[in-house]
């Protein structure tokens, strides 16, 4: 019955008897550039997928894309939501753009008055410049605002929600009194989701297969930020109770079925070909699997922020094959920018284009001299090739030590001292500063750009039930995270 009537809803999104605008684009020609499916898994870890060795959760259809494309294995996000988004979106580290948290917690929140400021060049921007459709179908989580929401950066459409799924009033106890959770297309609100969320990742299927339909003739930009499996873990009915590892398995399986789904609608339309799919997730796991990594969603050690990652383009990529050396999130929108043919404006960004990668060059190196770990606007950790380390002066050698459980700071000092003087680099070219809160008395670097922040006083997406005036649209409150009982899954990350 979900199936039945995820085709129903597919139909009528595609017929266009559901309200979706849809921007005159350039009609696509033989040889073309490719078309980009961007698909962000919230909160999956290094271990949760068969392709990366997950033997708890069954994922046939990812791992068939891992094996007809390419597995980046060191694959960098940045710790948590915010500041993954940020880097994705704009290509540069999220401490530059004032992205790294939110005003008052590690994340922004719900009527939180600052989010992506709009001289911010996306990838979406970029992308539509030289004629590409672009959607996102998920969650944003870089702003609730009107003038932070997809649509004003460079998206033509957006059906999702604005930030995670746990800031609903649904959640225990609600400590920090969160608004009722809202359900845009576009700008509007069309439904509040209730505290059954199962059918959040069947709707975003549906939406993202009708998108293709409708742009199917033109190059486009689809990116898929799910909201699972970040808790509250809500799976289909289809999924719920199908799986050998819980709920989460059964998320976990009903986001493999998405996947196949997109293949399946562009092997429909014959674009397969010419159709780029990236696959990745945010930050490391919440409740799931790191796999071999140490540390968790929120730690700089690699569990927290080295992702699984799938690159798919039949008869581009080679298939079956990997790559090894440091890639990041912020590599997306060089990569896609030279891929379109346009200019990604190198000077504003950090990340690299690896399109040669993608081609097939694996034994080319990573193009990062030195990539460094962000924990809130707090450098904690610079790697460069093997080499890891930390700011409290362990050094590991992830190449034999993937588990970071071997210091060999002692044993290897002068590979500790060309790593500290990268750590200071960093730090006069990127920044360190406090976590949260931001204090405004502490001057940032020069490199720095300013956070979107409005003037006025915020508004909820979604007044507060049986509340009027101002205090219909109070924020959430400011609790302290350790005062608060959390549900679970929330466990507090090794190096936090």
């Amino acid at each position: 019955m979900a199936r039945m009537l995820l085709s129903t809803l597919v139909v009528a999104l595609a017929a266009g008897s559901i309200a979706c605008p849809a921007r005159p684009g350039k009609v696509r020609e033989a040889g073309d550039r490719p078309n980009f499916v961007l698909v962000f898994i919230d909160d999956m870890g290094y271990g949760d997928i068969g392709a990366f060795g997950s033997t708890d959760n069954r994922t046939p259809q990812i791992d068939a894309m891992a094996d007809d494309g390419m597995k980046l294995t060191s694959f960098y996000a940045h710790p948590v939501c915010t500041p993954s988004r940020a880097a994705l979106m704009t290509g540069c580290y999220p401490v530059r753009n004032g992205l790294q948290t939110g005003l008052w917690h590690p994340v922004l929140m719900p009527g939180d008055p600052q989010g992506i400021h709009p001289n911010e060049i996306t990838v979406a921007e970029v992308l539509r410049q030289q004629g590409y459709a672009t959607g996102i179908i998920g969650k944003w989580h870089l702003g609730d605002q009107p003038e932070f929401l997809p649509t004003n950066h460079g998206f033509d459409y957006y059906f999702g929600v604005p930030y995670s799924n746990d800031m609903s009033p649904y959640m225990p106890l609600n400590p920090r009194n969160h608004p009722p959770l809202p359900l845009l297309r576009n700008l509007e609100v069309i439904r509040e989701v209730p505290e059954d969320q199962s059918f959040l990742t069947g709707d975003y299927t549906a939406e993202a297969l009708a998108f293709i339909d409708r742009h199917k003739d033109q190059p486009f930009f689809l990116y898929i930020p799910h909201s699972m499996v970040h808790v509250p873990l809500w799976a289909g009915e289809e999924f719920k109770g199908v799986s050998t590892n819980g709920v989460l398995g059964d998320c976990i399986e009903e986001l493999d079925w998405s996947v196949g789904e997109i293949r399946r609608k562009l092997d429909e339309h014959g674009i397969a070909k010419n159709t780029l799919v990236f696959f990745t997730s945010d930050n490391g796991p919440a409740r799931g699997s790191a796999g071999p990594l140490r540390g968790r969603k929120g730690s700089t050690f690699e569990g927290g922020v080295r992702v699984p990652t799938v690159a798919y383009w039949p008869g581009t990529i080679p298939p079956r094959s990997s790559y090894g050396a440091t890639a990041t999130t912020m590599d997306i929108l060089p990569t896609f920018a030279a891929l379109a043919g346009a200019d990604s404006q190198t000077e504003r960004i950090d990340g690299h284009d690896i399109s040669a990668i993608l081609k097939g060059n694996t034994a080319k190196a990573s193009p990062y001299s030195a990539f460094y770990y962000y924990r809130g606007f707090e450098l904690r950790a610079v790697r460069t090739g093997k080499w890891k380390l930390h700011t409290d002066g362990t050094l590991y050698n992830l190449e034999a030590d993937v588990a970071e459980s071997q210091d060999e700071a002692n044993t290897n000092p002068e590979v500790k001292a060309r790593l500290a003087l990268l750590l200071e680099q960093g730090r006069e070219t990127i920044g360190d500063g406090p976590v949260w809160p931001i204090d405004p008395g502490i001057s940032l670097p020069p490199t720095v750009r300013p956070v979107g922040r409005i003037e006025r006083e915020p508004r909820l997406l979604i007044p507060r039930h049986g509340a009027k005036g101002q205090a219909a649209h109070e924020p959430p409150v400011r609790t302290k995270t350790v005062d608060v009982k959390r549900p679970p899954g929330y466990e507090r990350p090794e190096n936090w």
